[in-house]
Protein backbone atom coordinates (compact mmCIF):
# COMPACT_ATOMS: atom_id res chain seq x y z
CA UNK A 1 0.00 0.00 0.00
CA UNK A 2 1.34 3.41 -0.97
CA UNK A 3 1.17 6.30 1.51
CA UNK A 4 -0.57 9.60 1.00
CA UNK A 5 2.30 12.09 1.03
CA UNK A 6 2.18 15.79 1.82
CA UNK A 7 5.21 18.06 1.80
CA UNK A 8 6.22 21.45 3.11
CA UNK A 9 9.55 23.27 3.17
CA UNK A 10 10.89 24.32 6.57
CA UNK A 11 14.06 26.06 7.77
CA UNK A 12 13.37 28.67 5.10
CA UNK A 13 16.15 31.17 4.57
CA UNK A 14 18.63 28.76 6.13
CA UNK A 15 18.84 25.37 4.44
CA UNK A 16 15.33 24.73 3.03
CA UNK A 17 14.52 21.31 4.50
CA UNK A 18 11.78 19.09 3.08
CA UNK A 19 9.37 17.99 5.80
CA UNK A 20 7.15 15.10 4.76
CA UNK A 21 3.83 13.98 6.19
CA UNK A 22 3.10 10.37 5.24
CA UNK A 23 -0.26 8.79 6.04
CA UNK A 24 -2.02 5.46 5.68
CA UNK A 25 -4.85 6.16 3.22
CA UNK A 26 -7.19 3.79 5.07
CA UNK A 27 -6.64 4.76 8.71
CA UNK A 28 -5.04 8.23 8.44
CA UNK A 29 -2.35 7.15 10.90
CA UNK A 30 0.54 9.44 10.08
CA UNK A 31 4.26 10.01 10.47
CA UNK A 32 5.82 13.46 10.27
CA UNK A 33 9.31 13.02 8.85
CA UNK A 34 12.01 15.61 9.61
CA UNK A 35 10.05 18.56 11.02
CA UNK A 36 12.95 21.01 10.96
CA UNK A 37 10.66 23.95 11.64
CA UNK A 38 12.54 26.84 13.24
CA UNK A 39 9.53 29.16 13.53
CA UNK A 40 6.03 28.86 14.92
CA UNK A 41 4.73 29.76 11.47
CA UNK A 42 6.42 26.70 9.98
CA UNK A 43 5.12 24.50 12.78
CA UNK A 44 1.63 25.84 12.15
CA UNK A 45 1.90 25.01 8.45
CA UNK A 46 2.57 21.39 9.37
CA UNK A 47 -0.34 21.38 11.82
CA UNK A 48 -2.62 22.92 9.19
CA UNK A 49 -1.83 20.09 6.76
CA UNK A 50 -2.58 17.56 9.48
CA UNK A 51 -5.90 19.24 10.29
CA UNK A 52 -6.89 19.77 6.65
CA UNK A 53 -6.58 16.07 5.88
CA UNK A 54 -7.91 14.86 9.24
CA UNK A 55 -4.72 12.96 10.02
CA UNK A 56 -3.77 11.23 13.26
CA UNK A 57 -0.06 11.65 13.95
CA UNK A 58 1.39 8.52 15.50
CA UNK A 59 5.10 9.16 15.01
CA UNK A 60 7.59 11.93 14.43
CA UNK A 61 10.63 10.42 12.74
CA UNK A 62 14.00 12.12 12.41
CA UNK A 63 16.19 10.69 9.64
CA UNK A 64 19.16 12.06 11.59
CA UNK A 65 19.94 14.43 14.42
CA UNK A 66 20.83 17.72 12.73
CA UNK A 67 18.88 20.77 13.81
CA UNK A 68 17.33 21.45 10.39
CA UNK A 69 15.55 18.10 10.71
CA UNK A 70 14.61 18.19 14.41
CA UNK A 71 13.89 21.84 15.27
CA UNK A 72 10.11 21.37 15.32
CA UNK A 73 10.12 18.19 17.42
CA UNK A 74 9.19 19.82 20.72
CA UNK A 75 6.25 21.84 19.39
CA UNK A 76 4.82 18.99 17.32
CA UNK A 77 5.15 16.47 20.12
CA UNK A 78 3.22 18.84 22.38
CA UNK A 79 0.48 19.44 19.82
CA UNK A 80 0.05 15.87 18.57
CA UNK A 81 1.04 13.54 21.40
CA UNK A 82 3.05 11.51 18.91
CA UNK A 83 6.05 9.30 19.68
CA UNK A 84 9.51 10.49 18.63
CA UNK A 85 11.78 8.08 16.74
CA UNK A 86 15.45 8.35 15.74
CA UNK A 87 18.29 5.91 15.19
CA UNK A 88 20.11 4.98 18.37
CA UNK A 89 23.44 6.32 17.10
CA UNK A 90 22.04 9.85 16.66
CA UNK A 91 19.90 9.99 19.78
CA UNK A 92 22.41 11.99 21.84
CA UNK A 93 22.40 14.74 19.21
CA UNK A 94 18.86 15.66 20.22
CA UNK A 95 20.01 16.99 23.59
CA UNK A 96 23.18 18.79 22.47
CA UNK A 97 23.18 22.12 20.64
CA UNK A 98 26.80 21.51 19.71
CA UNK A 99 26.24 18.05 18.30
CA UNK A 100 22.97 18.83 16.49
CA UNK A 101 24.51 21.87 14.83
CA UNK A 102 22.21 24.58 16.14
CA UNK A 103 25.22 26.44 17.50
CA UNK A 104 26.32 26.91 13.88
CA UNK A 105 23.23 29.09 13.42
CA UNK A 106 23.81 31.04 16.64
CA UNK A 107 21.09 29.09 18.45
CA UNK A 108 20.89 26.64 21.32
CA UNK A 109 18.03 24.36 20.32
CA UNK A 110 17.48 20.90 21.72
CA UNK A 111 14.76 18.29 21.38
CA UNK A 112 12.91 16.13 23.87
CA UNK A 113 14.36 12.61 24.14
CA UNK A 114 13.18 9.90 21.76
CA UNK A 115 10.44 7.47 22.65
CA UNK A 116 11.75 4.81 20.29
CA UNK A 117 15.33 4.10 19.25
CA UNK A 118 15.49 2.70 15.74
CA UNK A 119 17.90 0.14 14.31
CA UNK A 120 18.47 -1.24 10.84
CA UNK A 121 15.66 -3.47 9.64
CA UNK A 122 13.04 -2.16 12.06
CA UNK A 123 9.50 -1.96 10.72
CA UNK A 124 7.27 0.93 11.77
CA UNK A 125 3.55 0.39 11.28
CA UNK A 126 1.17 3.18 10.28
CA UNK A 127 -2.22 1.57 10.04
CA UNK A 128 -1.71 -0.93 7.22
CA UNK A 129 1.45 0.78 5.98
CA UNK A 130 4.85 -0.72 6.67
CA UNK A 131 7.90 1.55 6.91
CA UNK A 132 11.25 -0.22 6.76
CA UNK A 133 14.21 1.45 8.44
CA UNK A 134 17.47 1.38 6.47
CA UNK A 135 20.55 2.44 8.44
CA UNK A 136 22.64 4.53 6.05
CA UNK A 137 25.52 6.09 8.01
CA UNK A 138 27.85 8.61 6.45
CA UNK A 139 26.21 12.00 6.83
CA UNK A 140 25.85 11.16 10.51
CA UNK A 141 26.53 7.90 12.36
CA UNK A 142 22.81 7.26 12.84
CA UNK A 143 21.48 8.46 9.51
CA UNK A 144 18.55 6.45 8.19
CA UNK A 145 16.34 6.20 5.14
CA UNK A 146 12.69 5.17 5.34
CA UNK A 147 11.32 2.78 2.72
CA UNK A 148 7.61 2.64 1.99
CA UNK A 149 6.03 0.76 -0.91
CA UNK A 150 7.94 2.22 -3.86
CA UNK A 151 8.99 5.40 -2.05
CA UNK A 152 12.24 6.15 -0.22
CA UNK A 153 12.60 9.06 2.17
CA UNK A 154 16.35 9.52 1.93
CA UNK A 155 17.03 12.24 4.51
CA UNK A 156 20.47 13.72 3.91
CA UNK A 157 21.94 10.51 2.49
CA UNK A 158 20.99 10.82 -1.19
CA UNK A 159 19.92 13.90 -3.17
CA UNK A 160 19.08 14.54 -6.80
CA UNK A 161 22.52 14.66 -8.39
CA UNK A 162 24.39 14.68 -5.10
CA UNK A 163 24.95 13.01 -1.73
CA UNK A 164 24.96 14.24 1.85
CA UNK A 165 27.89 16.27 3.10
CA UNK A 166 30.42 14.43 5.21
CA UNK A 167 32.53 17.28 6.59
CA UNK A 168 30.50 17.70 9.78
CA UNK A 169 31.29 15.82 13.03
CA UNK A 170 30.57 12.11 12.63
CA UNK A 171 30.53 12.28 8.85
CA UNK A 172 32.36 9.80 6.63
CA UNK A 173 32.64 9.92 2.85
CA UNK A 174 33.55 6.24 2.74
CA UNK A 175 30.51 5.32 4.81
CA UNK A 176 27.99 7.37 2.86
CA UNK A 177 29.10 6.02 -0.51
CA UNK A 178 29.00 2.49 0.86
CA UNK A 179 25.53 3.09 2.31
CA UNK A 180 24.20 4.39 -0.99
CA UNK A 181 25.80 1.75 -3.20
CA UNK A 182 25.04 -1.23 -0.97
CA UNK A 183 21.65 -0.26 0.43
CA UNK A 184 19.96 2.27 -1.84
CA UNK A 185 21.24 1.17 -5.23
CA UNK A 186 19.88 -2.30 -4.44
CA UNK A 187 16.36 -0.86 -4.76
CA UNK A 188 14.39 -0.94 -8.03
CA UNK A 189 15.05 1.83 -10.54
CA UNK A 190 11.45 3.03 -10.29
CA UNK A 191 11.73 3.75 -6.56
CA UNK A 192 10.75 7.37 -5.93
CA UNK A 193 13.29 9.24 -3.80
CA UNK A 194 12.12 12.05 -1.54
CA UNK A 195 15.27 13.71 -0.16
CA UNK A 196 15.77 15.97 2.81
CA UNK A 197 16.62 18.89 0.54
CA UNK A 198 15.89 19.70 -3.08
CA UNK A 199 13.71 18.02 -5.71
CA UNK A 200 12.56 14.43 -5.79
CA UNK A 201 14.29 11.90 -8.02
CA UNK A 202 14.39 8.13 -8.61
CA UNK A 203 16.89 5.42 -7.85
CA UNK A 204 17.30 4.74 -11.57
CA UNK A 205 18.06 8.36 -12.37
CA UNK A 206 20.68 8.58 -9.62
CA UNK A 207 22.20 5.26 -10.66
CA UNK A 208 22.75 6.63 -14.16
CA UNK A 209 23.46 10.32 -13.55
CA UNK A 210 24.72 11.00 -10.02
CA UNK A 211 28.39 12.05 -10.41
CA UNK A 212 29.25 10.94 -6.86
CA UNK A 213 28.33 7.33 -7.61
Amino acid sequence: MKPDIYQTVVAKGLVETNCYIAACPETQETAVIDPGAFSQKEVQTILDIIKQHDLSVKYIINTHGHIDHIAGNRALLKETGAKLCIHAHDSEMLASARHNGSEMFGMSLVSPPPDRLLTDGDVIMLGRLEIKVLHTPGHTPGGICLLFDGTLFSGDTLFAGSVGRTDLPGGSETEIIRSIKERLMALPNATSVRPGHGPRTTIGKEREENPFL
